[in-house]
């Protein structure tokens, strides 16, 4: 179904809680459609497979990774033509959509930074435990992958239970992703719609790759641990930990 009418962040934020979500058909496209796929690609939290070599890159601390520095700059880069497109579905209205749901606290973005330049990163929206992700970029090897696996950490800490990839592809069937009948996602969306969870979720201090979390006992063990602020990086070995002990 398309929308000629102009699309509220309003609308938009319903839309998300009745499964629904908007695309343009291409990046010049003055009109969006909005899509409720019949099978819906999904990645579990508790499920999450990092492989060897992306755990590797995780650990050596390779890019610097943010949280909500440079939204505007990862969505439009998300919008260029990519690897694996020719074309994107990113239009100027997606953009200042999901910009001004982003100034309100419903719209994050993770960065991988290098040497000062931003070469990855991902973006997504929340509504209660529920983190629907949007698209992701590259512009060096695993800048992309690296974000995921940051973003997947954030959720297991902050009480997410439900990870929307929208559609199921083989890039992320590697980690884990797949795909479930529409009803069988409500069902799960009204599930994570019902719970709060918190993206702003608390970071560790120290840096000892042995550092051990106990998470199934309800004691994180963090010492001195702050509330997480805009721009937070979480170390690559904390990340690592939490998705090997939620999986």
């Amino acid at each position: 179904m398309s929308s000629e009418a102009w699309i509220t962040p309003e609308i938009l934020l319903h839309a998300y809680v009745a499964g629904i979500f908007p695309m343009a058909e291409r990046r010049d496209a003055r009109s969006l459609v909005w899509v409720s796929p019949e099978t819906r690609g999904v990645l579990p939290l508790d499920r999450f497979h990092v492989p060897r070599r992306l755990a590797r890159t995780v650990r050596s601390e390779r890019f610097r990774v943010c949280i909500d520095t440079a939204f505007a700059e990862v969505i439009r880069a998300c919008a260029e033509p990519g690897q694996r497109r020719e074309q994107s579905w990113i239009n100027d209205e997606i953009v200042d959509l999901y910009c001004e749901l982003h100034e309100r606290g419903h719209a994050h973005s993770v960065e991988c930074w290098r040497e000062g330049e931003l070469v990855g990163g991902l973006y997504g929206v929340t509504l209660g435990a529920a983190f629907f992700g949007e698209s992701m970029f590259s512009r060096e090897r695993d800048a992309s992958k690296v974000a995921l696996a940051h973003l997947v950490a954030r959720l297991i800490r902050g009480e997410f239970e439900l990870l929307d990839a929208q559609f199921l592809t083989d890039h992320l069937a590697q980690f884990g992703a797949i795909a479930i009948p529409r009803a069988d996602y409500l069902r799960w969306l009204n599930r994570a719609l019902a719970r709060e969870a918190d993206f702003y979720c608390p970071e560790p201090s120290g840096s000892s790759g042995n550092f051990s979390l106990a998470l199934a006992s309800g004691d994180v063990g963090l010492t001195g641990a702050v509330e997480a602020t805009v721009g937070a990086c979480w170390p690559g070995w904390f990340v690592l930990q939490l998705i090997t002990q939620m999986s």
